[in-house]
Order: structure tokens, then C-alpha cells, then sequence
């Protein structure tokens, strides 16, 4: 099982059982000292004792990350743990990574990838690209996962009623996810006076659409941009600004719409994995998850960055080995209408 499934997709008894008590020591040991955790980690697995040395040899090592759903799973499953179990370790973890959180937040509202943000030499080295990752990161919903973190934690949700959380700490909570929205709005992609939809990260400072990996340029995102209208859509009584930033979300994604064609995964003749667009009258609509900013056509790239019009064009490592379209926008344009009905839009 992948880690993110055990994290916080396990019944809900599971949590109180010795395995997952043998769990809640291997992520207790591989907490950084700053409160954040690293990416990609099966904390789920049995740690050896070199493996628990290695994390207590780097407990102070540069930073956590919240790429890929880290730092938000491993909070999200201290609190399924310490409901059962109530070790008090379980709630200092999870306190100190909420203060993480806290400390990462730009003033703009916004959230990095990496924070402490990483040393710009490593991330080159790592990533054959030029450093992003200080930037605000709404890729793989990074940004959105945190803001429904915070969302939970000011509402009181049962999840979370046992940590008996601070006021003051629900407080900062609610503050640090209103100052998120207001980065939110300010970083929408504006287009002849028209708001649309968001790159996967913007400039932490300018808050201007910026690249990443050499294949992820600057764009209009037809699939980052979805988990943020849906965590717009999901505040109660939201202001004009809000419900403006979401119908010019949808309209934009229904402009944008690919119809006639689907995504499928065959095999070439030497049984290797090959993925195609296909044509197809009846499939419903699919999106690109990037659409070039100067002619909001849909791209494709390799890692040499440069934009091809064709998934075929690319090459079969980056073609199989990422997510080229999307129907995640569907689900928004289909909660629409309610949306409207919920909070009288006309």
C-alpha cells in the first residue's frame, strides 16, 4: 500500500491497533527538528535500526516539504493515532508541525514547496532545472492541501476535537487560511480584465505565473487549478471576490474544453508501456494540465522545455511518465450550478 493510503485512508479503528502504533514511531523518528517532514518516504514500512539512526542522524537537516501530500499526511495520521492511543508524543509532533506550517506561510499568504527553502546548488543538481521550489505551489495541490488542513483545524472537526486544540491556535489557524485566500485571489491569471485560472506555482514575490521542472513552464493549469476552485467553492457564505474568482475559473475551463478525443495506455510491440490520444466522437471532455499563456493552446514537453502542440511529439520517458490531460474539471463545472443555488449567484 502506498503510504498516503495508510496515512488517512485506513478504517477508522485501524488507528488504535500495534501496527499502527508501530507506524506512529517510525514518523515520530523521521519528524525533522523544524516540524516538517520529507517526501515520498514509506514511513508505513519496518524501519531497520540503521534506518532509525539515519533519521535521527539528520533530524536537522535543511527543512520539510509538503510536495506530495507530505508533512499534511503525516499530521493527519498523528491525530488518527493519538485518538486512540492519547501518547502525548503523538500531540507534541503534531503541534510542532503545525507550527511548521505557520512559519512557512509567506507574508503574501502563500506557501512554498520546500521550507526552509532549498539550497538553490542541490536543487539544480536534483532537478537538472533552474530552483522553483520557493516558490508558491499549488502543483500536486500543495498549497491547497495545507489551506484544508487549517480549514479543519479552526472548525473543529472530529478528527481533531481529542488534540483539544488551543483557541488562539484555531485563531492563527483561521488567519493564516484567510491570508491564503487573499493569495489565492491575487495570484488568478487575469486575462483582458477577466480572471481564468492559476499556473502550478507562482513567484513568491512578484506572484507572477514561473516554471518549475524544465517540463513544467509557465501556463494556464488545467489541472492544479481545479483543487483550488473546489477549495473556493467549499467557504461558506463567500464574498464577491470569491464567487468571481470561481465563475471565471469555470467559464474559462469550459472555453478550454477538449472534446473528441480520449487518453489510453497500450503496449508496443516489445510490451512497453505507450500512452496515445485516441479519436473518439463520444468521449466526454477532457483538459490539458498545460495551456500555453500567450495562445492558451495546450503543450507537451520533454525535459529540454521545449513546448510541442502533440502528446505524440514527446518523448516516450516523459509522455508515460506524467499526466498530460485531465477530467478533474468536470467535477467543478458540475458542482456549479448548486454552488450558485447554495449561496443565491445569479
Amino acid at each position: 500500500m502506498r503510504w498516503t493510503t495508510v496515512a488517512t485512508g485506513m478504517p477508522t479503528d485501524w488507528y488504535g491497533t500495534d501496527e499502527a502504533k508501530r507506524i506512529a514511531e517510525n514518523v515520530l523518528v523521521s519528524q525533522k527538528d523544524i516540524g516538517g517532514w520529507v517526501k515520498n518516504q514509506p514511513y508505513h514500512h519496518v524501519f531497520s535500526d540503521s534506518l532509525r539512526t539515519y533519521y535521527k542522524r539528520t533530524k536537522n537537516d535543511v527543512g520539510g516539504t509538503f510536495d506530495n501530500g507530505s508533512t499534511i499526511s503525516e499530521l493527519r495520521f498523528l491525530a488518527k493515532v493519538y485518538t486512540h492511543f492519547k501518547d502525548e508524543r503523538y500531540k507534541e509532533a503534531f503541534n510542532k508541525g503545525l507550527d511548521y506550517i505557520f512559519l512557512a506561510q509567506y507574508d503574501n499568504g502563500g506557501w512554498p514547496q520546500f521550507y526552509p527553502v532549498r539550497d538553490a546548488g542541490e536543487e539544480t543538481r536534483t532537478d537538472r532545472t533552474v530552483p522553483y521550489s520557493m516558490h508558491i505551489t499549488y502543483n500536486d495541490n500543495a498549497m491547497v492541501n495545507i489551506m484544508n488542513f487549517l480549514k479543519d483545524i479552526y472548525a473543529d472537526v472530529p478528527e481533531f476535537a481529542p488534540l483539544k486544540i488551543a483557541p488562539d491556535t484555531k485563531d492563527k489557524a483561521r488567519k493564516a487560511f484567510d491570508r491564503g485566500i487573499d493569495c489565492i485571489l491575487k495570484t488568478q491569471i487575469s486575462v483582458n480584465a477577466k480572471p481564468t485560472v492559476w499556473c502550478a506555482q507562482h513567484h513568491y514575490k512578484t506572484l507572477a505565473p514561473v516554471k518549475a521542472r524544465s517540463y513544467e513552464l509557465a501556463s494556464f493549469s488545467g489541472s492544479e487549478s481545479v483543487g483550488i476552485v473546489a477549495l473556493l467553492m467549499d467557504i461558506d457564505h463567500p464574498s464577491a471576490a470569491v464567487i468571481a474568482a470561481v465563475d471565471g475559473a469555470c467559464t474559462w475551463f469550459e472555453q478550454n474544453k477538449i472534446e473528441g478525443i480520449r487518453v489510453e495506455r497500450q503496449r508496443d510491440q516489445q510490451g512497453n508501456r505507450n500512452t496515445v490520444v485516441v479519436t473518439d466522437k463520444k468521449a466526454p471532455p477532457i483538459w490539458a494540465r498545460f495551456y500555453d499563456l500567450e495562445t492558451a493552446k495546450p503543450y507537451f514537453c520533454d525535459r529540454d522545455g521545449i513546448k510541442k502542440h502533440a502528446l505524440d511529439e514527446i518523448g516516450a520517458e516523459r509522455r508515460n511518465g506524467y499526466s498530460w490531460y485531465t477530467n478533474a474539471p468536470q467535477h467543478v463545472l458540475d458542482a456549479q450550478s448548486e454552488w450558485h443555488k447554495k449561496w443565491g449567484v445569479d
